[in-house]
């Protein structure tokens, strides 16, 4: 058995792996999953990885396998610095630089995202938070292939995103020395699928994965993820 820690991305929270949790367990498997918290103004991207640790204070290290989708990447290379893991898995997912900040990491890397999702993001409210507007502008970017139901109720529950966290510099060293796989879905519309390729090999030295569709396979196909995850948990 395998421990799988989800750690969300952006707008998100712990309710999006809703449908891929008892997939991983009717394969046997634990599923950690939390709220980080992103609409604190106050929290960096170190606060979000003492809260996944905190979580998961009761797993061996061994046993344990964090999962960072899209900004969730931002995170779990943090939480391996702190304590032990048995592999990191980025999902469709956008690593630190060490010592740069996101928001530099976005300028320099201009083909990293599609910049036409700020269109569906209202504006920053007086804690520097922004979330989404537009319903169909999330369905694009955040789930191209999910059904139509599937994607206006995820809208629904999606949070404003603090930016604070982009502005400070990530305060790891180097990339954690540990075994790390690079899941790409193939029609991202959110998190370039090219540029996803590229960072797997020049940055993280990743095992690179592809899967069809778009930013959100926990929700247009669960199950597929589910036995890939099982993979690399040595299933």
């Amino acid at each position: 058995m395998s421990i799988y820690a989800m750690v969300h991305g952006a707008w998100h929270g712990a309710w999006c792996w809703e449908r891929l949790t008892p997939e991983l367990e009717a394969l046997g498997h634990r599923v950690v999953a939390m709220d980080l918290p992103i609409e604190d103004s106050a929290a960096t991207f170190d606060d979000y990885a003492n809260l996944v640790c905190a979580a998961t204070q009761d797993v061996g290290g061994a046993d344990l396998i964090l999962v960072g989708h899209s900004m969730g990447g931002q995170t779990i290379p943090l939480v391996a610095a702190r304590r032990q893991v048995s592999r990191l898995v980025y999902l469709c997912g956008v690593p630190p630089v060490p010592g740069r900040t996101f928001l530099q990491l976005m300028a320099d890397e201009s083909d990293m995202l599609n910049s036409d999702y700020t269109r569906g993001l209202g504006e920053k409210d007086s804690e520097g938070r922004r979330g989404w507007v537009d319903k169909e502008l999330a369905r694009i970017h955040l789930y191209g292939d999910c059904d139509e139901r599937t994607a206006s109720t995820a809208f629904t529950r999606l949070r404003r995103q603090s930016l604070a966290p982009y502005t400070f510099p990530c305060s790891l060293p180097a990339h954690p020395d540990v075994d790390t796989s690079y899941i790409v879905c193939a029609e991202d519309c959110m998190v370039s699928p090219d540029w996803s390729r590229r960072i797997a090999s020049d940055w993280l030295s990743a095992d690179l994965i592809e899967l069809p569709g778009s930013h959100s396979p926990f929700y247009s196909r669960p199950r597929v993820l589910a036995a890939l995850l099982h993979q690399l948990g040595g299933g």
